[in-house]
């Protein structure tokens, strides 16, 4: 069983810290959310919205201050 495209979405391995910290939970989410439901509709939609609320996280973590 191949896995759904949108999952590409959800690679986080080529983001800088701290960003790659907000993204892997979401990542991890995704994939397991993947092999607990069926394919289909329902399961699409919940996984568009986790990559919807990982992108918003993600552009948050943009504001942390800087580590010196």
């Amino acid at each position: 069983m191949s896995l759904p495209p949108i999952l590409r979405y959800f690679d986080f391995t080529h983001l800088p810290e701290p960003l790659r910290s907000v993204s892997m939970p979401f990542s991890e989410l995704a994939h397991r959310l993947n092999t607990m439901l069926p394919a289909g509709p329902e399961t699409t939609v919940a996984l568009r919205k986790l990559l919807e609320s990982k992108d918003a996280a993600v552009r948050a973590a943009l504001d942390l201050p800087k580590e010196s």
